[in-house]
């Protein structure tokens, strides 16, 4: 109701002013003219009345009546001239604010009257525009200079689909200029699709399919909406993490084979030199037993990591299924016979995920922390909470805690004796494929660690 009372009186006061302007005639100057001559009429009458009547011969009251009249004349311009040049010149003043000419400034203008801080107050914000203009102007000329110099693709659609703006990354990605880009429909350039779809995907390009990043956002511009797109080349970045990864991979592997191999050598070069000898020592049976067995071992150790790798390797992807958060965190916690854990009971929510992992992941969690539990003879608790957007499993533990949890999540990385390194991983990796996250930190205020799964709703 307040809404519609004010646009009333704004419709109200649109309406006075147009019959205002509409019936005031008379300009600002003719007004104050006749303004200032109704203030000296009444003197001037007064004057020449009194001359009139004085015994004065015709010429001298002539005379006298023709120098009252030029007198009320003068000073009636004068006082319209110095209300009128002010105004001008304020006028002229706001006139190049309005043409951004913000170089022009009033003289005489000082704090001693109403019209010097008039004027002030107009010199002061032209230099204020004048500065904003400036840092406008420079702005701009660092974001071209920018958007010119960066490597990724930068375009800007507007409400009907055509190109806008585009910088030299684009230019070259769409095979022409900006002159005779810009203007064209996203249809015309053949990319109509990228208004379309996630904001955020990966799409691929190009005689080769090199893989781009593609991010899509909005914004207004003169109150029309905009689309900027912004693509950036990721087949060089997949390069080097694939090299990176491979450069892990080969280091990891070669530590454990060169861990499992120099003993093994060792010990069949000595096994080699033993049955070589003439005679053969008493205990050469024995010694023979216990370097196989070493041999044995050091190969059955091999083996696990290789199948542990794999199967990191091979994780299948998600079988989503409807899954009770109660029923399953139950199942897991009563699978521990080392420990009891106990379990804080949540809210009955149901999200969609592939048991098998999932069960999996709880499992290696609550394993670990029954490990570090086990150490101080404290225990542990998982239990979980929901917000709008997520579903989130914490598991305490009251261990001993963790002196670096930067390596937690790399590859064959372990602080316990005769771990493989890939549970932890394997856990993450299974909650990153349902789309959500795995964290493990030290608790704040008191001992051991929480681990914590997030996954969508």
């Amino acid at each position: 109701m307040n809404a519609a009372l004010s646009q009333a009186d704004e419709r109200k006061a649109r309406k006075r002013a147009r019959d205002l302007a509409g019936g005031d005639r008379v300009s600002f100057e003719s007004k104050i003219m006749l303004m200032v001559l109704s203030a000296g009429l009444p003197g001037s009458a007064l004057a020449l009345y009194m001359l009139w009547q004085a015994a004065h011969s015709t010429r001298v009251q002539w005379t006298f009546t023709i120098l009252v009249l030029a007198f009320w004349l003068g000073f009636s311009l004068a006082v319209r001239q110095r209300v009128i040049r002010p105004l001008q010149t304020l006028s002229n003043l706001l006139a190049a604010l309005h043409e951004e000419d913000y170089s022009i400034r009033a003289r005489g203008a000082r704090r001693d009257d109403a019209l010097g801080e008039v004027l002030l107050e107009v010199n002061a914000l032209g230099e204020i525009m004048r500065e904003q203009r400036l840092d406008s102007l420079e702005a701009t000329a660092l974001l071209r200079t920018v958007m010119s110099e960066v490597d990724v693709a930068v375009f800007t659609f507007d409400g009907h689909g055509q190109l806008r703006l585009v910088n030299r990354a684009g230019e070259s990605l769409l095979g022409q200029t900006a002159e005779r880009a810009l203007g064209l429909s996203a249809e015309e350039l053949g990319v109509s699709d990228w208004l379309q779809g996630d904001s955020v995907r990966t799409i691929q390009l190009g005689p080769s399919d090199r893989r781009w990043g593609l991010r899509r956002s909005h914004f207004r511009k003169g109150g029309l909406p905009h689309n900027v797109i912004v693509l950036s080349d990721l087949s060089q970045e997949l390069r080097e993490e694939e090299r990176e990864a491979w450069k892990r991979l080969v280091r990891v592997i070669g530590h454990e084979l060169n861990n499992s191999l120099a003993p093994i050598k060792s010990i069949a070069g000595s096994l080699e030199a033993l049955i070589e000898r003439e005679p053969l020592p008493d205990d050469w049976r024995e010694d023979t037993r216990r370097g196989l067995t070493v041999i044995a071992g050091r190969t059955e150790s091999l083996n696990r990591f290789m199948t542990a790798y794999a199967r990191l390797a091979r994780l299948p992807k998600p079988s989503l299924h409807s899954i009770r958060i109660s029923d399953l965190i139950s199942r897991v916690s009563g699978l521990e016979r080392r420990l009891p854990v106990s379990v804080k009971t949540g809210p009955d929510v149901t999200v969609r995920a592939d048991p098998d992992q999932l069960e999996q992941l709880l499992i290696n969690v609550v394993g670990n922390a029954v490990d570090a539990a086990l150490e101080t003879g404290g225990g542990v608790e998982m239990g979980w909470e929901t917000s709008a957007r997520f579903l989130e499993v914490w598991i305490d533990d009251d261990g001993p805690g963790l002196p670096n949890t930067s390596n937690l999540f790399v590859p064959f990385f372990t602080t316990k004796l005769g771990g493989s390194g890939i549970g932890l991983v394997l856990s993450r990796q299974i909650a990153e494929g349902h789309g959500g996250t795995l964290t493990l930190e030290n608790r704040n205020g008191a001992r051991g660690c929480q681990a914590r799964l997030r996954l969508p709703r």
